[in-house]
């Protein structure tokens, strides 16, 4: 254990001797969490309407005053061209488009249906779809208040009340960031632990290690001990943060959090550790190492969701560490998850732990 702690004193000397590591390791994180909780994002607030009002009439004008009243639409085109707002759809000027087509308010004094057509822009598919969702739900909302004054008997007879769980206020926010702090310390501990091994390699120090009586476990130990520790610290700062400045709720128990983090922390860097004793740069080392972080993200769950992903990349993220730790913290934070709701996933990553960190010792070779 001696000489494990006088690696890691080594280790923490060398880092806060580098001027530039320090506010990388200790301001970035704070920087990355508070732009990345604003702008990763699926909600949409401005959906820029193009309105084609081919009737012209007392409740066409009252349909179109429901978007011009609503916060997430700005009415960039009106008229009856609808050509014009195909136009400007194709130019990529205008997300959405609202026809509204003649005999709109006869139909509806006649009790015919009304037609109204709604265009979207859908290259992104995503966010047509919740514009889509948008339209629709003013439109319904609107064709309701109708038939409450022209049939009121047509009432349904079954009233539907929902309840939003866990994110009363839809806040996606709430959503994305323990996603985030989950993305922060994994960067930080990756990172950093992939780049430890290789650069003692680059300034030579390595064949000095090489020729002491320390065993392999004690250097991949003494190397992974500081890291785990500062990774710790910016989740702690950033779960600090997340309350403070975006209150955001933590219902589960703290030191759960800690405890699940710390069996991940292991996994990460050990697989940082372990890409650090097969390459010989670190260039090699971070192009690697992102490579992986890439995919792992891409597929953990953080902006989509895994159970929507095809079975053949559902079977590939069982290997993926990010999606149990993201799933693990949301259920904490989120939902008040106690260690039995979690401890499946956390017995799977620390086996996970222990094989990387196994393959990280076996790995390093001490040679001259």
């Amino acid at each position: 254990m001696r000489t494990i702690f006088y690696i890691v004193q080594k280790e923490f000397i060398q880092v806060f001797r580098n001027r530039m590591m320090v506010p990388i390791i200790f301001l970035m994180p704070v920087i990355q969490l508070l732009i990345l909780s604003f702008a990763v994002t699926y909600e949409i607030k401005e959906i820029r309407l193009y309105i084609t009002d081919n009737d012209n009439s007392v409740s066409s004008r009252s349909l179109l005053r429901q978007f011009k009243s609503s916060p997430f639409y700005r009415i960039t085109g009106e008229g009856n061209n609808a050509a014009e707002g195909m136009e400007n759809i194709r130019k990529g000027k205008v997300h959405q488009m609202i026809c509204i087509l003649p005999g709109f308010e006869e139909n509806l004094v006649n009790g015919a249906p009304a037609r109204v057509q709604v265009i979207n822009d859908a290259i992104n598919g995503s966010a047509a779809a919740l514009m889509n969702a948008y339209t629709v739900s003013i439109i319904g909302n609107y064709n309701a208040g109708i038939i409450a004054e022209t049939a009121p008997e047509a009432q349904p007879a079954v009233k539907i009340n929902w309840l939003y769980w866990f994110n009363p206020e839809l806040d996606y926010k709430t959503y994305m960031i323990p996603g985030i702090l989950v993305l922060l310390v994994t960067i930080i501990g990756m990172f950093l632990a992939g780049m430890n091994v290789v650069r003692e390699k680059e300034i030579g120090t390595i064949e000095q290690i090489n020729v002491t009586p320390i065993k392999k476990y004690q250097f991949i130990a003494g190397k992974l001990i500081p890291f785990w520790i500062i990774a710790l610290f910016d989740l702690a700062a950033g779960l600090l943060m997340a309350r403070l400045f975006f209150d955001i709720p933590i219902l589960g128990n703290i030191p759960l959090i800690f405890l699940v983090a710390s069996v991940y922390l292991i996994v990460v860097m050990g697989l940082g550790l372990f890409i650090s004793t097969i390459t010989n740069t670190q260039q090699q080392s971070m192009f690697m190492a992102w490579f992986f972080l890439v995919i792992f993200i891409l597929m953990s769950g953080l902006f989509t969701p895994v159970e929507s992903m095809p079975q053949w990349a559902k079977n590939i993220n069982v290997i993926n560490p990010i999606a149990y730790f993201i799933r693990m913290i949301r259920m904490i934070m989120l939902k008040g998850s106690g260690f039995p709701d979690i401890v499946n996933p956390l017995i799977y990553l620390t086996f996970y732990g222990i094989t990387i960190l196994s393959l990280a010792v076996w790995r390093y070779r001490k040679t001259t």
